[in-house]
C-alpha cells in the first residue's frame, strides 16, 4: 500500500520538476531574446541622437589622434564598433578620408563599443558583490582595448605597422569582392526594434528609456533564473563544454561574433554570468579576446561588396590591430586582469566612481582632446 502510493508521488515530483526546469528554460530564453533586443534598441536610439552628425565627426581632422578620439567618441554614441567600421570603410572607398586617417579611428572603434558592457554591468548595481564581479568583467575589456592602443598606436603613428601590414594583405585579397551575409539575429530583433522605435515617435529619448527599462529588467530576471536552475550544473557545463579551456572560449568567442555581427552583444552576454559567479574573469577572457576578432567581419564584408583594395586594407587593418593586441596582451594578460580588478574594487566603495569611469573614458575625455586638437 506504502508502495502503490509512493510511486505516484515521486512520478509528480519528477513531472513538477521537468515542468520548472522547462519553464525556467523557456524564460530563459524570452529573457535572453529581450537583452539582446534592448541592446539592438539602444544602438538604434542612439543613432538617432548621433546619425546627422556623424559624418560631419568622421571629417573633421585627418591627426592620428583625434582620429583615435573620433572613432571612440563615435562608437560610444551609436553603441556599435560595427556600424563605426561599416562607416569609415564606406568613407574610404568613396575618397572622403584617407586610407592613413582611418587606422586611427579603427583603434578609437574597438574602444567605444566596450561601453555596452559596461552598461550592462548596471543592471547589477543593487547587489554590491554581484555588481563587483559583472563591472569587472565589463572592463576588462576596456582595459585590453586601452592597452592595445596604447602599444600599438604609437608604433602605427611612427612605422607605420598596421597600415603597411594591412596593405599586403589586401593585395592578396584581390578577387574576393561581391560577399554579403545576413546576420540571423538581425531578422528576429531588428524588426521589433524599428517597430518601437516607429511607436515612440522616433524620438531617441523615448526608444532609448524603453530599451534601458528592457535591458535591466531583462538583466535583473536572467540572473534570478541561472540561480534556480541549479548553478552548479550551469556552472560544470559552462566550465566542461564552453570554456574549458582558453583556446576552446577564444574560438567561441569568435564564432558567436561572427555569426551575430556584434560584439557588443556576444561580450555583454557574459557579464550576467560572472555576475552571478557562473563564470570567472580568467574563464572569460579568452572569449572576449575571440570576439574582437569575430567582429572584424562586418568590416571586411563592407569592404568586399566596394571594391575598393584600400576599404579592403582598411578591414585588414581591423583585423591586424586586434591580431597584434591579442598576441601582445594574452600572454600579458595580468595587465588588463589587474587594473580591472583594481578598479572594480574601487567601485565597491562608491557607485559614482562607475558612472564618472563612464562619462569621462568614453565622453570627457575624447570630446576635450578633439576640441583641443581640431
Amino acid at each position: 500500500m506504502i508502495r502503490h502510493t509512493a510511486r505516484p508521488q515521486l512520478l509528480g515530483t519528477l513531472s513538477l520538476g521537468r515542468a520548472a526546469t522547462t519553464s525556467r528554460v523557456l524564460a530563459l530564453l524570452i529573457l535572453l531574446y529581450l537583452f539582446i533586443l534592448s541592446i539592438t534598441l539602444l544602438s538604434a536610439s542612439f543613432k538617432l541622437f548621433g546619425a546627422e552628425h556623424t559624418d560631419r565627426i568622421f571629417h573633421a581632422t585627418e591627426n592620428p589622434l583625434t582620429g583615435l578620439m573620433i572613432g571612440i567618441l563615435g562608437t560610444s554614441i551609436i553603441q556599435s564598433s560595427s556600424t563605426t567600421t561599416s562607416l569609415v570603410v564606406g568613407l574610404v572607398a568613396s575618397g572622403l578620408i584617407g586610407y592613413g586617417s582611418a587606422i586611427p579611428m579603427i583603434m578609437g572603434a574597438n574602444i567605444g563599443t566596450s561601453i555596452t558592457n559596461t552598461l550592462v554591468s548596471l543592471g547589477h548595481v543593487s547587489r554590491r558583490e554581484e555588481f563587483r564581479r559583472a563591472f569587472e568583467a565589463s572592463i576588462v575589456h576596456d582595459f585590453f582595448n586601452l592597452c592595445a592602443v596604447a602599444v600599438l598606436f604609437p608604433l602605427q603613428v611612427r612605422f607605420n605597422l598596421i597600415g603597411a601590414s594591412a596593405t599586403y594583405l589586401e593585395r592578396l585579397a584581390i578577387g574576393f569582392e561581391g560577399m554579403t551575409f545576413h546576420s540571423p539575429l538581425a531578422t528576429i530583433t531588428k524588426p521589433v526594434a524599428a517597430w518601437i522605435i516607429h511607436a515612440t515617435g522616433e524620438s531617441a529619448w523615448l526608444s532609448t528609456t524603453v530599451a534601458c527599462v528592457l535591458l535591466f529588467l531583462a538583466l535583473n530576471n536572467i540572473v534570478r533564473v541561472l540561480k534556480a536552475m541549479v548553478l552548479r550544473k550551469v556552472e560544470r557545463f559552462f566550465q566542461r563544454y564552453i570554456f574549458r579551456t582558453g583556446a576552446l572560449g577564444f574560438l567561441v568567442g569568435i564564432g558567436l561574433t561572427v555569426m551575430v555581427q556584434s560584439s557588443s552583444i556576444t561580450t555583454s552576454l557574459v557579464v550576467p554570468l560572472v555576475g552571478a559567479g557562473v563564470l570567472t574573469v580568467r574563464q572569460v577572457y579568452p572569449y572576449l579576446l575571440g570576439s574582437n576578432i569575430g567582429t572584424t567581419i562586418t568590416a571586411f564584408l563592407a569592404s568586399f561588396v566596394t571594391g575598393s583594395p584600400q576599404a579592403v586594407a582598411v578591414a585588414f587593418a581591423h583585423l591586424l590591430f586586434n591580431s597584434f593586441g591579442i598576441l601582445i596582451f594574452w600572454p600579458l594578460k595580468r595587465i588588463p586582469l589587474f587594473l580591472s580588478s583594481g578598479l572594480a574594487s574601487w567601485t565597491v566603495r562608491s557607485r559614482l566612481i562607475t558612472v564618472a569611469y563612464i562619462v569621462i573614458v568614453f565622453f570627457v575625455v575624447p570630446s576635450c582632446i578633439i576640441f583641443f586638437t581640431r
